[in-house]
């Protein structure tokens, strides 16, 4: 049993390479009773219920390689996600040989927010307009949230980028990831916010002000 035994539950999914799905059974009852019940419920079904063929082939969030339009964000020195990456590079880093699992079980072992790591989402071609234009295909849109927190009724989805700073498209990587959840969920966009980070820096943004800019006249403007 790992640490933290029965409070984390996990489940290793082989989607191109392992990917360790992990929910905190308590903070995930304490953080999502008050109008995130659907975020609760998907997060227990996808345990025995993800379409794993999605993951074989197709389009990836992490492999996006197109930029946003309009795109307020902001950069933050001193965020307390910052801070606890920090701590997890420092604390585990006898623990693990990656710097992801470092910085992502530190979180959800201690950090109060955190109630989920490796959250396996998917978008459906039929699920916004112009899909196959922004994606060049038709295939499912897969991916992996790092790391998803909840703050002040907000639901945060993370991105651990070891040098943010010098990212280009992370901001279009943890966007379809917000859509991605916010359609596995129907919670709206409004409900979620964005960010990727770095021990030194974290970078956020709302993804509904991105979703106004993406279409005009009902025509996808991306890629």
């Amino acid at each position: 049993m790992e640490r933290g035994g029965f409070l984390i539950k996990r489940v290793a999914f082989k989607h191109g390479w392992y990917y360790h799905y992990r929910v905190h059974n308590v903070k995930s009852e304490t953080l999502l009773n008050n109008g995130l019940a659907s975020l609760k419920q998907f997060l227990e079904d996808v345990f025995d219920n993800c379409p794993n063929d999605y993951f074989k082939s197709g389009p990836r969030g992490s492999s996006l390689k197109f930029k946003l339009p309009n795109l307020n964000i902001k950069c933050i020195t001193g965020h307390e996600i910052s801070a606890l990456a920090e701590l997890g590079l420092k604390e585990n880093a006898e623990r693990f040989k990656s710097n992801h699992s470092k910085v992502q079980m530190f979180m959800l072992e201690n950090d109060t927010n955190t109630i989920a790591m490796e959250v396996p989402i998917w978008l459906e071609a039929t699920e916004i307009d112009g899909y196959d234009k922004m994606f060049n295909s038709n295939e499912p849109l897969t991916g992996h949230i790092d790391v998803l927190r909840v703050n002040d009724g907000k639901v945060w989805v993370w991105d651990y980028k070891p040098n943010a700073h010098k990212e280009k498209y992370a901001d279009t990587q943890t966007y379809f990831y917000a859509l991605m959840l916010s359609k596995r969920t129907g919670l709206p966009l409004e409900m979620f916010r964005c960010g990727y980070f770095d021990k030194n820096y974290a970078f956020v943004f709302k993804p509904e002000e991105v979703s106004k800019n993406l279409y005009i006249d009902n025509q996808t403007i991306l890629p």
